[in-house]
């Protein structure tokens, strides 16, 4: 049986891992989750799967779900709070597989922690592997320990690459749906409303991620991550347009082949391939074959969208660069999501601060974090001053 520890349980991630257990019960046990700030889901979860352990994002929160498990007969399960907490629960002991689920760098020192620890860790924390891939994939290969993607595309590679060796690897090819602005005018950037941007065509994600899609940089991030993931150079990864978003991803061989693997739009599958590896298990999950009609494919156009450009040019420099790419890009978004600037203004604002970074490479995650901190001040200073221009931003149809 496999002990998992979850580390953002009552995000989407979190919650398909939940219901991968609930399907298999005899497989997997939950012994420990790190739960946030949502303090209903994290009692119903205490409740349902009475963890040894839980932590909360603060210390009253932590202070009034020991209070509501007290009063369900559930005092024997510790509550913790804070990112101490979120260290302790990747680290339990008993755990032996850790889902790093964490929305942003709060989940990266625990990450960290878990593969120091020797622990197996599904990967669906993009901005640990972008600010921090180098240390941590070193990392894991000193403990001789997988380090297993659980984002779609990666994921997808990580199949594929079950065909071959990687020394044999010519290229992987990631696909893009393309974001709502696939085929709007550049010109009309400029009056892209949150609304707009937040209406996806294919996927159904949280706030940040459905406006990097938007803006092609969620597509740099995994060419990223796919560089630290699978050890290649950014002129071995390669990004494609699919608007189907039917093919997750390709891995093209030096002989010309090209295996792609493609499945239902569903994260329980990525999630069940990594927590079962290197065994395959019967599921469910059935892709329409028949259905297929037309599958379309086109190269992103980066003058379009900049930010996918800003990506590789961070990914050839590493060290710093990608840490103030994911930085800047969370403040753009935000403020962005705030209508404090417009939608063409994100990558002016990561741009600026990826320029204004340290080149250098990270030796130690405090020197990840710092770098991050520097970074998310530099593009603050750089929101205010285009919000305080005054100009109307576009955050609504009406």
């Amino acid at each position: 049986m496999r002990r998992i520890a979850i580390l953002g349980s009552t995000g989407s991630i979190g919650r398909s891992t939940l219901s991968v257990a609930e399907s298999y019960p005899e497989r997997f046990q939950i012994v420990a989750l790190a739960a946030g700030a949502n303090l209903d889901a994290a009692s119903e979860q205490a409740r349902r799967w009475r963890p040894r352990v839980i932590s909360m994002a603060s210390e009253p929160d932590a202070d009034r779900l020991r209070a509501r498990l007290k009063q369900a007969g559930l005092s024997e399960i510790e509550v913790l709070y804070g990112p101490a907490g979120v260290v302790k629960i990747a680290t339990h002991s008993e755990a032996d597989f850790v889902v790093s689920a964490i929305v942003g760098v709060a989940g990266l020192e625990a990450t960290y922690e878990a593969v120091k620890a020797g622990k197996i860790v599904g990967v669906a924390n993009k901005e640990c592997l972008v600010a921090a891939g180098e240390l941590i994939t070193a990392e894991a290969r000193k403990q001789g320990k997988p380090l297993l993607p659980i984002d779609s595309e990666h994921n997808a590679v990580h199949q594929c690459l079950r065909g071959g060796r990687i020394e044999e690897v010519e290229r992987i090819w990631l696909t893009a749906s393309g974001g709502p602005f696939l085929n709007m005018p550049r010109s009309e950037f400029s009056s892209i409303t949150v609304e707009q941007a937040l209406n996806h065509p294919t996927w159904k994600m949280g706030k940040r991620i459905t406006i990097d899609s938007a803006t092609l940089m969620n597509k740099g991030f995994e060419v990223i991550e796919a560089c630290r993931l699978f050890h290649m150079s950014p002129s071995k990864v390669e990004v494609i347009v699919h608007p189907q978003s039917t093919i997750h991803s390709m891995v093209e061989f030096v002989d010309g082949s090209i295996l792609a693997q493609f499945s239902v739009t569903d994260m329980r599958l990525p999630i069940l391939y990594a927590l079962t590896y290197p065994e395959r298990i019967q599921s469910d999950m059935r892709f329409p074959v028949r259905d297929l009609r037309h599958l379309d494919f086109s190269p992103p156009d980066m003058s379009k969208f900049p930010c996918l450009r800003l990506a590789y040019e961070a990914a050839e420099a590493g060290g710093a660069r990608t840490v103030a790419l994911n930085a800047a890009d969370e403040v753009a978004v935000a403020a962005f999501l705030e209508g404090s600037i417009a939608f063409d203004e994100i990558p002016r604002i990561i741009e600026g601060t990826v320029a204004a970074s340290n080149s250098g490479k990270l030796g130690s995650i405090e020197g990840v974090l710092q770098a991050d901190a520097e970074a998310r001040r530099y593009a603050q200073k750089a929101v205010g001053k285009l919000s305080g221009a005054g100009r109307a931003r576009a955050t609504s149809f009406i």
